[in-house]
């Protein structure tokens, strides 16, 4: 009987530090969960959406003409809606991408609603050609013969 009863000490010495081992594994693990989250809630949570982005400037430049289809042509006049945050914006871009945009098309393609399409697409062109610091476009002037 001592030889059993020697045996079942060892046994309960043995699960006594399996379960600290287990204690310490768990409590490893939460801390580990709570610098996640907290490294998550700080630093890679999504900011709120962001807000639109405000009208500031407005940059007039000439009129240009623009040679249409069939000996037609558009007399166009921009004005570019820069917002608070935009810095200096040269005008050639604005230009050179309306003339991309108009050149050669025939007087049914640009007028009444189409007009409007257009502009929407300039608008787009120019938000990417400026990195966001163009929010719209006016036409100031817009003449065709």
């Amino acid at each position: 009987m001592s030889a059993t009863a020697e045996k079942a000490p060892e046994k309960t010495a043995d699960d006594e530090n399996k379960k600290g081992g287990k204690k310490k594994l768990i409590m490893i693990v939460v801390a580990l969960l709570v610098v996640g989250g907290a490294v998550y809630w700080f630093f890679l949570k999504p900011a709120g959406p962001t807000p639109p982005p405000e009208p500031g400037e407005i940059v007039t430049m000439d009129a240009t003409q623009i040679n249409l289809a069939d000996t037609h042509y558009l007399r166009l006049g921009l004005a570019l809606q820069l917002t608070t945050t935009a810095h200096e914006v040269d005008g050639s871009k604005a230009l050179d991408a309306a003339i991309e945009l108009f050149s050669g098309k025939k007087l049914e393609q640009i007028e009444g609603h189409k007009r409007v399409v257009l502009k929407e697409k300039l608008v787009k062109e120019l938000e990417h050609l400026y990195h966001g610091d163009v929010m719209d476009v006016y036409f100031t002037e817009f003449v065709t013969q």
